[in-house]
């Protein structure tokens, strides 16, 4: 590696300077920073280089002729869409004008210092970047922005009336949109196959009824089922927003579902960067502590992606500004309907607040710590009856509440108002929008330039010879009886107590695919550590559907090594060790049926020899008679036939986490007359017990034969009477028990439909991931079974 010791007076490495003209020649249209120049004499050959700097004129208008083309909103089949930024109001953008107007994950102006970590940067930028983001208020001023953001629960209905009302309620047009609908679309359709027509319609609406004194860009579209977010740029800051990243997240049954959960869009303007969450969470009055585990699922689970793929990602609370609205379901308590309805008519809203839920968990540090929101001061956006402003008159008559939110977190934040739109009649939900005030941090060019001479300067009088060293709290970490899906998590701190700032990063140990095992994490799996900074690394255990079936057949250990490397340095070995408890989750079917007794109170050499044994050798005369279906299953599916064939939404909402818990426990430990926890968690459980099967129902050997015959049902059910018995009776089981529930549709809410998508998908599991057309064939394989005996 080229010394990275220079003069004084040359403030970047000649490899360095190289590397970044390759990157302002892989993007031409980003600006050219003005002091590379200085350094062009020391490049051998020549380099095409890129443009000026473009100075930032905030008196800019776009061109008053524009295009009079209509514009048409258009999509990829992406869940994440709109790469192809558009133009709004003023037609179609051609794609080198797009190209112009945003650029994802690009490096502009506004993220010198993001720059450097591209990964063709070694160390000594790194120095660079972490000094420049420590310095950054000597280089950035604070210039203010209006952010318009908006939430609508649409019911599933098509646009109606115009946009207008909601969208163009400000004087002054603003400089951002952030749009977030919920329920686009209720149909199954969607709700399986996350297909809607209805996107371009709602798409077409907004377009239409965006301010009409600014030009507008789409930068983003991201939707998950009916949970949908917009995000609009002014067409002169197109320039300045980069680093485009989305992420979506379902909060459903099994954590996969997405008719509840998230959407959000991460990026970057100027110098600061900012998250947009939409969010649907769980519904019902007594649900809040489900709607807070939705929150919390949404914020673990939402990941970004960074440029480097060296660094790890970024979680929501990562970024300086989070704009958090959607239907958040948050219900008012403990009044009867009438008092909250007389509480409207008086605009009592104050009284009427002190009931809402959300204050209450925000007040109780529950959900939402650190974010603030506006005064209400309008009422309850829910429950409308559709097509007008009478409260809901049907039988359930539910209580008016302020399910749509708008909140955020973050500095240099103002909210100029927060209100409801009532004149909106398509949903049973009003429209909500608020428009925020927000202080963007903006590079001065000068003073970054000189900021970025004196850092180099420091750097230079390094000693490149120092050797980087850390000490570490601990080598060695133990985590005992580690249960199913059970996060188990330890901290190790890294000290730099050497001479210089190092760079660390767990490394690959010879012939192993990643740096550890994959029922372990280590967070942040990298980073940079500054002379005499520490670093707390969360190193986390969490044994699921993928690793628990080795672990749980003696297969596999809870034994690893980590290697921590240095750059420029030497490695540091962290030693990883535990003990598993089995679990009927991730078993196979023929173990569980020789356990008569709980999984965990039989001898584990006993458990991991089962585990080990094949069918035809379980069937053998010097076995005890096997069960014929495992007793653990047995228990799931009585539980919910005796007392949850009526459950409405039976196996499409998710249960409590802290209650599946007790379920695995009880499972796995003891032989109970009754389960604990509620009906939607015993169902979410047997869904699970189903997934994590290490070999599914319908064997991977018939797979493939299911595929090909899914439209005969007497091909279908031939397949099924050649499964190994044990199977055969869990399939039979299984569908009988669906069948059942099916007779009590009425009151449950499911249809054949419903039950054999997702069933389809754990019983007949593919041993690669499947296609869209592979689920609509398992889909119809099923159903054979489940209308069989309907007729």
């Amino acid at each position: 590696m080229e010394s990275l010791r220079k003069p004084a007076d040359i403030f970047v490495a000649k490899k360095n300077v190289e590397n970044m003209q390759d990157v302002c020649e892989q993007y031409p249209d980003s600006p050219k920073f003005d002091w590379l120049s200085k350094y062009q004499k020391h490049i051998k050959g020549t380099r095409s280089s890129a443009g000026k700097i473009i100075k930032r004129d905030r008196s800019h208008t776009t061109d008053s002729k524009g295009h009079q083309e209509d514009k048409q909103a258009h999509s990829s089949t992406e869940k994440a869409r709109g790469d192809g930024f558009q133009e709004n109001n003023q037609g179609k953008v051609k794609s080198e004008e797009r190209n112009e107007l945003v650029r994802s994950s690009r490096h502009t102006v506004s993220n010198k210092a993001q720059m450097l970590t591209m990964p063709q940067f070694g160390l000594r930028d790194n120095l660079i970047k972490c000094e420049l983001l420590k310095n950054e208020d000597t280089y950035t001023y604070i210039e203010n922005f209006n952010f318009f953001l908006g939430t609508y629960n649409v019911n599933g209905q098509t646009p109606k009336e115009s946009l207008y009302s909601w969208l163009s309620s400000t004087p002054e047009p603003p400089d951002i949109y952030c749009l977030g609908f919920q329920e686009l679309d209720l149909s199954k359709e969607a709700f399986f196959f996350n297909d809607t027509p209805k996107e371009q319609e709602w798409m077409k609406a907004v377009s239409e009824g965006l301010h009409p004194d600014a030009k507008y860009a789409l930068v983003k579209l991201v939707r998950l089922v009916g949970i949908m977010l917009l995000f609009y740029v002014k067409k002169e800051h197109a320039e300045h927003i980069s680093e485009v990243e989305t992420e979506t997240v379902g909060t459903g049954i099994m954590g996969r579902m997405g008719n509840k959960g998230a959407v959000a869009v991460r990026f970057r303007f100027h110098n600061s960067d900012i998250c947009v969450v939409n969010s649907h969470l769980a519904a019902h009055v007594e649900e809040y502590e489900r709607r807070n585990q939705d929150y919390k699922d949404i914020c673990s689970r939402i990941l970004f992606r960074q440029q480097d793929p060296t660094l790890p990602p970024l979680t929501i609370m990562k970024h300086s500004i989070v704009l958090w609205l959607g239907d958040l379901n948050y219900r008012i308590s403990d009044l009867e309907v009438d008092h909250v309805k007389g509480l409207i008519l008086k605009k009592d809203f104050e009284t009427l607040y002190n009931h809402d839920q959300l204050k209450r968990q925000m007040d109780e540090e529950a959900v939402f710590v650190g974010f603030l929101e506006g005064e209400i001061e309008f009422q309850p956006t829910y429950k409308y009856d559709t097509g007008s402003d009478q409260w809901d008159t049907s039988e359930k008559c539910r209580v008016p509440a302020w399910c749509d939110r708008i909140l955020w977190r973050g500095k240099n934040i103002t909210q100029l108002y927060y209100k409801s739109h009532m004149s909106l009649r398509t949903s049973d939900h009003k429209p909500v929008s608020s428009v925020m005030q927000i202080g963007i941090k903006v590079v001065n060019e000068e003073a970054y330039k000189k900021t970025l001479e004196e850092i180099v300067r420091s750097l230079d009088k390094l000693e490149n010879e120092c050797i980087p060293s850390v000490t570490l709290s601990q080598r060695e970490f133990h985590f005992n009886d580690v249960k199913f899906m059970q996060h188990r998590a330890e901290t190790l701190t890294v000290h730099n107590d050497g001479q210089v700032p190092c760079q660390f990063k767990f490394i690959q140990k010879l012939d192993e695919p990643a740096y550890c095992k994959p029922w372990l994490t280590a967070n942040p799996s990298n980073g940079f550590l500054a002379q005499g900074d520490s670093v707390v690394i969360d190193l986390e255990v969490f044994v699921n559907r993928s690793t628990a079936p080795e672990l749980s057949s003696g297969q596999q250990q809870l034994e690893d090594i980590l290697v921590l490397h240095l750059e420029r340095g030497k490695d540091y070995f962290v030693s990883i060790t535990g003990s598993y408890l089995p679990s009927c989750f991730g078993s196979s079917i023929h173990t569980l049926c020789q356990l008569r007794e709980p999984i965990q109170e039989m001898p584990l050499e006993t458990v991991h020899k089962l585990s080990l044994t094949s069918p035809s050798e379980i069937s053998s005369p010097d076995m005890e008679k096997a069960l014929d279906i495992p007793k653990e299953l047995w228990m799931m599916v009585d539980h919910l036939y005796r007392n949850a064939s009526k459950q409405e939404d039976l196996f499409q909402l998710p249960g409590l986490h802290s209650e599946f818990e007790e379920i695995r426990d009880c499972l796995d430990t003891c032989t109970p007359d009754t389960l604990p926890g509620g009906n939607h968690s015993v169902a979410e459980a047997l869904l699970l017990f189903l997934d994590a099967l290490s070999e599914p129902v319908v064997t991977f050997l018939q797979y493939q034969q299911c595929l090909e015959c899914c439209s005969s049902s007497g091909q279908c059910k031939k397949i099924i009477s050649m499964l190994p018995q044990c199977h055969k009776n869990v399939f039979n089981y299984v569908t009988a028990f669906l069948r059942e529930l099916l007779k009590n549709s009425a009151h449950n809410r499911l249809d054949v439909n419903i039950l054999a998508t997702i069933f389809a998908a754990l019983l007949l599991r593919s041993p690669t991931k499947q296609d869209l057309m592979e689920k609509r064939k398992t889909k119809e394989f099923l159903q054979h079974f489940l209308v069989q005996e309907s007729n």
